[in-house]
């Protein structure tokens, strides 16, 4: 249990490092959301909101915890988030990029699952 929790430390601290890039800009009405399930493990950085007559809802990050393992199930981004968390103390081999196809991921030099 401890190791899920280092974990999940390591996720949120994370999200909201990279929230507080977007939540610089006051003027901006697409809000930025940190969402957390840490009683079943979900991890998630949304924009919401209306702008330009036109309303705004993706995800940025998606992260779960399954098996004892972060599972990155979304980086709309060009973050290298595997990175990020391996410098947070996390394994290599406990990282899985899940949106990645599973016959790609020994390649990537994080787990396989």
């Amino acid at each position: 249990m401890e190791k899920i929790k280092k974990y999940e430390t390591a996720i949120i601290d994370f999200l909201k490092e990279y929230a507080a890039g977007y939540q610089q800009d006051k003027n901006d009405p697409v809000r930025t959301e940190v969402v957390t399930d840490s009683l079943n493990h979900h991890y998630q950085l949304l924009r919401v909101g209306w702008k330009d007559r036109k309303f705004h809802h993706y995800c940025i990050f998606h992260f779960d915890i399954i098996d004892g393992k972060i599972w990155v199930q979304a980086n709309n981004t060009e973050e290298m988030v595997g990175d990020e968390l391996t410098k947070r103390g996390v394994p290599r081999q406990d990282i899985i990029l899940g949106f990645q196809p599973e016959y790609t991921r020994e390649h990537s030099g994080f787990g396989v699952a």
